[in-house]
């Protein structure tokens, strides 16, 4: 399959998530849709406060079109070359995106209720965590619905049949990276930076594992958050907000499972998970010790209150990512040959 249809789609993604930005900038202005930064991060960051949310519609938007776009281009070039899709191709897809859509409509109700009717704490978390939980349900039915087994494939040893405790090993872990991803979403660029490098790993894992429709994904995806951040870049025009963390969560825990390998997803998302355990182990440690590990939690924070700057978390973290992305390429070029 050429990459020129990867370049079509990365293009037209980037263009529409920064364009879109012209317009819904202003719009989320006038709203008054504006960032509550509190007390207890960085004081450097309540200049901040007032910063357009919600901005995550402009990758998600961009995402979900071009991912369409470039299946029916796949499907026009299938036809013309006489080449089968993979089983379930589409509807795999659908899945895929329609996880992500449901985990961002979570996301926009936290948004909603913090910056539209003006209630700091957002979203109840119990309701936060009872509707994320329903989400990942319906989402492992329908893998399964589709055939996916329940086996896990392990570098260099194999696929190992996990039986029974698939499910529910894979809830939890779903649930867990959907959540880390948002926790990923705090200093400006850093999310949108990190995802970019993932979703451009994925696009090559799935180019060397033959399931273009899915590399088109991962690759509407890239395009989706290059064009977010032409608005997102330090000093930030907008932010993403629960609305676009929560989506990109959702489409970093598909591109994973749809690939069929699993753990690349802890291995080119090793920041999300980093940042996921920073904040477990600052918890932990607090309650236990009453002492603290990091200076702040997650540990971006704790490297913006050491004197890093933004632009520094997010280039040092996206090249952690991009060295893991390589090592995920491998890894997939490995399992392909195999």
């Amino acid at each position: 399959m050429p990459f020129w249809i990867n370049l079509i789609v990365a293009t037209v993604s980037a263009a529409i998530a920064a364009g879109f930005g012209v317009i819904l900038i202003p719009f989320l202005k006038k709203l008054k849709a504006g960032a509550h930064i509190l007390e207890i991060g960085p004081r450097w960051q309540k200049d901040k406060e007032g910063t357009p949310l919600m901005g995550g519609f402009m990758f998600i938007v961009s995402t979900v079109f071009s991912s369409l776009l470039g299946y029916l281009i796949i499907s026009r070039y299938r036809a013309a070359n006489l080449t089968e899709a993979p089983e379930n191709a589409l509807l795999k897809l659908l899945l895929g995106i329609g996880a992500s859509l449901g985990f961002m409509l979570v996301g926009f109700a936290d948004d909603y209720i913090k910056v539209i009717k003006k209630r700091n704490r957002g979203f109840n978390a119990k309701a936060k965590s009872l509707c994320q939980a329903v989400i990942v349900i319906l989402y492992l039915v329908g893998l399964w619905a589709l055939g996916n087994t329940t086996s896990v494939t392990f570098p260099f040893i194999g696929d190992i049949d996990l039986g029974i405790f698939y499910y529910p090993v894979m809830a939890i872990a779903i649930y867990g990276f959907v959540n880390a991803v948002n926790l990923t979403d705090g200093v400006d660029g850093l999310c949108g930076s990190v995802t970019l490098v993932y979703a451009a790993a994925f696009t090559v894992i799935f180019a060397l594992l033959d399931n273009w429709e899915y590399s088109v994904y991962a690759t509407a995806l890239a395009g989706g958050c290059l064009g977010f951040l032409v608005w997102n870049l330090h000093p930030a025009k907008v932010f993403m907000g629960d609305t676009g963390s929560m989506f990109l969560g959702g489409c970093v825990v598909a591109l994973g499972f749809a690939s069929k390998l699993e753990l690349l997803i802890p291995l080119v998302g090793i920041i999300y998970l980093i940042e996921a355990m920073s904040d477990v182990i600052q918890i932990g440690s607090y309650k236990l010790r009453h002492k603290r590990v990091f200076k702040m939690a997650p540990i971006h924070h704790h490297f913006e209150l050491s004197g890093w700057s933004e632009y520094k978390i997010m280039f040092v973290f996206s090249g952690i990512t991009l060295v893991a992305g390589a090592l995920g390429i491998a890894a997939a070029a490995i399992y392909a040959k195999g």
